[in-house]
């Protein structure tokens, strides 16, 4: 016996190693691969080291400084062409969550009363492969499903879906990126024939007009906003956003739109260019098709139309169209205040519209160009084999399947022929009792979902719940039968893929707590309980997986068999495409420099449907719009990460709060810092009032963190990328005499 298994022969796990055979016997020799043992010897004990940052999908670089082999503090990356030595305040504290009391540290397996014991790796294992496959055998292949995340690298995302479509043979299984960038995926692969975001960071610094729709950057994503101040060519920034967030108090322009009223403003804007002659038609008629039928459509888009149905002036409708024609560097950027909508995807291709049709695609300064929300939700919509088979290949396209195959080595029946079930479809099927079982990866569904009255009636449903996460206390953590404890950001090594395309390294600089293990070598240990070990033998850790997902994406827009190997990325990541080596290309590259788009002719499609009417408007009983978002840039969705350090805590609000208008609160009697209640259909919850003039008339904004936000909000999905419409609903308010 080798000394490394001689130090954990008393371990849980190694009695599982023991009794499971040659497969996990040689896991065990690596013990710091699974957070129990050492760090990676190649990190020298007193050194400095990068990884790309775990929040959120700008992607930015942290120096992790070691002492004794492990980091005990972090700086900002000067060298990385993403954040250029600027972080924000998650970043500057990614190490603190680690530390957190709330860690799941061992296998937690809920009792008759209620509460959870602590169990051996053994003995969860056993419960999940029993369980699960009961399921499965007695109800069929769609009786269970997976949901995942856009948190943890494409080499654990890939084996996942791999290991569950591939070796356990569920059918369905989707990712929390459908609550954020499902909308701009379809925009994407719908107009440009791939799912696509076509820019570079530096196109911020390139721009001339700088059009921000429904994102609060300042507070969303302030690295980039420093990025736009990095502009030296006196950009006009343009935010069009109902709220008058601290992006618009910055920009040089705020258009306030009413709510739900985009579609219409877009049309309204093109027909503006259409009319005033900004079409570049030599652009349209090279390398784009279906633009005289959009021109058509357009012709009762005039003026005043936009202007009663936006609520903007004439004046500031005209101006914007004005700098559209004006034949300078005109940049579109959105986040959630578009995707979030029951119309998101229209919405998204109506400004993929405006700059096919002024040729301001392909060009530095310019794009249509959507702002990731999660570290790795690139990563997820590439690589998780949810929405698409593993580098962007169609689960229906039978070449796709057999390419699929053959890079495996699995046998091609092993793949399914068909789509997934989406997020919310997945939920509905647990909710009609077709769905039995449950498997949550790194997501907190039970806080994050719409209308969360609906989620928690699910539960008793649900046969059997495994929630596999770093934190024991989650909201979907309490829901669940299993817990499997699950190693973090810093605590394994991995890739992610930012909002540019651009793929950076993740290291391990900490041990995981207890017996967390990294969630690829979950996976592999549930891959060989269950008995289908011998599909993922390649798979022998994440720098194998990275080879595996590099070569299945030879041939496809996202190809990046030009990287080597992990160690490519240390200087600076290297967006996709990359098919040669890294050095020969430029550290900073956008798309559609040819104008050729991914479709099979190569160009790009002009895409368009008329406005709908909001699923859920104000009325008598309900007459206040609920506008929900980011609430500061210290708070990180539902908390589960930034909630555990004691800096964010103190950064972010204390209370929950609302929103609303001066003259709103004198006619209701709210006085500033009073409790008010909030009501929609759904539910109600009570808030502290803080009474503002950024908020309109009729409208109230409240903060997304706090899980009692999601007992208000509708659960309506839009029809093509069923992504839900989080970011307005009808509400009322009612003071408060006490709380």
């Amino acid at each position: 016996m080798s000394t490394s298994t001689e130090n954990y022969k008393h371990d849980p796990i190694y009695a599982l190693h023991r009794r499971s055979g040659p497969l996990t016997e040689e896991l065990v020799q690596r013990p710091g691969e699974f957070g129990l043992g050492r760090l990676p010897s190649k990190l020298q004990p007193d050194a400095t080291t990068t990884s790309v940052c775990g929040f959120c999908g700008t992607g930015c670089s942290l120096r992790l400084h070691l002492k004794d082999g492990e980091a005990i503090n972090l700086s900002a990356d000067k060298e990385y062409p993403v954040n250029i030595g600027m972080a924000c305040p998650k970043g500057w504290e990614a190490l603190a969550p680690l530390e957190s009391t709330e860690r799941a540290t061992m296998p937690l397996l809920k009792q008759a009363d209620g509460n959870f014991k602590e169990v051996s790796w053994e003995e969860a294992l056993e419960v999940f492969v029993e369980r699960m496959k009961s399921t499965l055998d007695t109800h069929g292949p769609e009786s269970a499903a997976f949901l995942s995340t856009g948190q943890i690298p494409f080499e654990e995302m890939a084996l996942l879906g791999s290991l569950a479509k591939f070796g356990m043979g569920m059918v369905h299984g989707d990712g929390n990126t459908r609550q954020c960038m499902a909308t701009a995926v379809m925009a994407y692969k719908q107009s440009f024939g791939f799912d696509a975001p076509p820019y570079s960071y530096q196109d911020f610094e390139e721009s001339d007009v700088i059009v921000l729709v429904g994102s609060n950057m300042c507070i969303a994503h302030p690295i980039m906003w420093q990025r736009v101040m990095r502009n030296k060519r006196n950009p006009e920034i343009i935010v069009i956003d109902p709220r008058r967030t601290e992006t618009a108090m910055a920009a040089t322009s705020h258009l306030p739109l009413r709510p739900k009223s985009d579609l219409d403003l877009f049309y309204g804007l093109a027909r503006l260019v259409l009319d005033r002659g900004g079409v570049d038609r030599a652009f349209v008629e090279a390398h784009t098709n279906e633009f005289e039928e959009f021109k058509a459509f357009l012709a009762d888009y005039n003026l005043a139309r936009t202007h009663t149905a936006t609520g903007l002036s004439t004046d500031d409708l005209t101006h914007l169209a004005d700098l559209l024609c004006s034949g300078k560097r005109v940049s579109f950027w959105w986040t959630m205040g578009v995707n979030q909508s029951y119309e998101g995807v229209r919405v998204a291709q109506a400004m993929i519209n405006l700059a096919l049709m002024t040729g301001n695609i392909g060009k530095p300064g310019t794009g249509a160009n959507s702002i990731t929300g999660q570290c790795n939700a690139m990563g997820s919509r590439l690589f998780s084999n949810t929405t698409n088979l593993l580098g962007g290949h169609d689960f229906m396209n039978a070449e796709h399947r057999s390419k699929v195959a053959g890079k495996l080595g699995i046998p091609e029946e092993r793949i399914p022929a068909q789509n997934s079930l989406a997020f919310d479809q997945i939920l509905k099927g647990a909710e009609d009792g077709k769905i039995k079982a449950l498997w949550f990866i790194a997501t907190n569904t039970r806080h994050s979902w719409p209308n969360r009255e609906r989620f928690e009636a699910l539960r008793e449903k649900l046969d059997f719940v495994v929630v596999q996460d770093m934190y024991r206390n989650t909201k979907t953590a309490e829901f669940a039968d299993l817990i499997l404890p699950a190693a973090g950001w810093g605590e394994k090594e991995g890739t992610f893929i930012n909002s540019e395309r651009r793929l950076g390294s993740i290291k391990k600089v900490r041990r995981a707590p207890g017996h967390a293990l990294a969630d690829f070598y979950i996976f592999k240990l549930i891959a060989h309980r269950w008995g289908c070990a011998e599909l993922f033998a390649k798979w022998e850790n994440p720098a194998a997986a990275f080879q595996i997902l590099k070569d299945l994406s030879e041939g496809q827009p996202c190809d990046f068999t030009g990287i080597e190997s992990p160690a490519d990325l240390e200087n600076g990541g290297v967006q996709w495409p990359c098919i040669e080596a890294p050095e020969n290309l430029a550290r900073e590259r956008r798309l559609f420099e040819d104008g050729q788009f991914y479709h099979p002719d190569g160009r790009a499609r002009f895409i368009f449907e008329a406005h709908r009417p909001p699923p859920e408007a104000p009325d008598r009983t309900y007459p206040f719009w609920l506008l929900t978002g980011r609430g500061s840039s210290s708070q990180w969705h539902t908390l589960t990460r930034s909630g555990e350090s004691d800096v964010l805590r103190k950064l972010a609000p204390k209370e929950l709060y609302v929103e609303v208008n001066t003259l709103d609160a004198e006619e209701f009697g709210i006085e500033a810092q009073a409790y008010i209640k909030v009501s929609s259909r759904r539910g109600s919850i009570t808030a502290r009032a803080v009474v503002v003039t950024t908020v309109r008339r009729g409208q109230i904004f409240i903060p997304m963190h706090d899980a009692r936000v999601n007992l208000l909000t509708l659960d309506a999905v839009d029809p093509i990328s069923r992504e839900p419409n989080f970011k307005a609903c009808a509400v009322r308010i009612e003071k408060l005499d006490t709380k």
